[in-house]
């Protein structure tokens, strides 16, 4: 088969499209003959050797894609040749065909395209978790999203409009608050802005937002301050940098509270994983939950795909093709 693959750590030139063997038939995994493959910055993390990475080179990036199922071990019964499959959490996804776990399988309806489904699952789950479990989000509520055009920033910011709430989305550029308002937000401001203040004084009471995405992290205080009393800061990312340190005397003082996600401790089972799956294709269908189109490359143009994701000059999501 035809895969993606880097020797070693660097750039996009690093990465070459050549033929590797097959990967092996095991108990319990289905092969699964690709379609459509997410691309991710985690992808540009473990190109760069930013992440610890198993084995001995050449390394195959990607976790999150589609595709029909080519073959499924015997104690698989209930995954079956030619089924439409997807999954967001399974190695070596750049490349033809992949070995799946079949408890990491997502059944994937005939309405859902492969390409839907490589660039929703991975950003889309990491929404859900966000809005359903580290803080529900309620009708009426004043929700801060920081990069709100990024993919979870997008997402999140319909999956919180489609309960009601209020969102005031952060972004870089005046081409990205565009994004952000074109997803759904009710207001964008800009990071050069005194944002807090603005943030404070949009809210609906002017006491702050009840609660803050923070995928920024260098941003971290900032969003206590634009948060009200007895409010919530979610932390999930380090886009801008590490957060400084929270004195928990702080959280007393202010009634505040500070949790943090990480989708791998909320999707731990495969019923987990489809049953929040299904929820986001339900907001599909039902028109709650809007894909913009995505950017497509060839799995053998990858370099040029990682060059366009690591300039930041892309707000959407980037698939490649095998």
């Amino acid at each position: 088969m035809k895969a993606l693959v880097f020797e070693r750590f660097g750039g996009p030139d690093v990465l070459r499209y050549v033929e590797v063997p097959d990967p092996e038939r095991r108990p319990g995994s289905v092969l699964v003959r690709m379609k459509a493959i997410g691309l991710n910055f985690a992808d540009v993390y473990r190109r760069r050797g930013h992440y610890h990475l198993a084995g001995s080179p050449p390394y195959i990036a990607g976790y999150e894609g589609a595709g029909v199922v080519e073959w499924a071990a015997p104690d698989v019964p209930h995954i079956r040749v030619g089924d439409r499959v997807s999954f967001a959490d399974v190695p070596f996804a750049n490349a033809e065909l992949v070995s799946v776990p079949a408890e990491r399988a997502i059944p994937l309806s005939d309405d859902i395209s492969f390409e839907q489904a490589a660039a929703l699952l991975l950003q889309g789950l990491t929404a859900h978790y966000l809005m359903n479990d580290s803080y529900p989000v309620r009708a009426g509520e004043d929700v801060l999203i920081h990069a709100a055009a990024g993919g979870v920033g997008q997402l999140l910011t319909q999956l919180c409009k489609s309960r009601g709430a209020r969102v005031l989305g952060l972004t870089s550029s005046a081409a990205k608050r565009e994004a952000a308002l074109q997803a759904g937000a009710d207001e964008v401001l800009l990071y050069r802005e005194d944002w807090v203040s603005q943030a404070i004084r949009w809210s609906a009471d002017g006491q702050g937002a009840h609660v803050a995405y923070d995928s920024v992290g260098s941003t971290l205080m900032e969003s206590f301050a634009a948060v009200r009393s007895r409010g919530a800061v979610v932390f999930y990312g380090m886009a801008g940098g590490d957060p400084p340190p929270v004195d928990p005397r702080m959280l007393m003082d202010t009634s505040k509270t500070l949790t943090g996600g990480d989708l791998w401790n909320h999707v731990t089972t495969r019923e987990s994983r489809i049953e929040r799956s299904n929820a986001l294709f339900a907001a599909i269908r039902q028109g709650d939950l809007r894909l913009g189109e995505p950017r497509r490359f060839s799995l053998a143009d990858g370099s040029a795909a990682h060059g366009l994701l690591e300039s930041r000059a892309h707000a959407g999501k980037i698939i490649l093709i095998p």
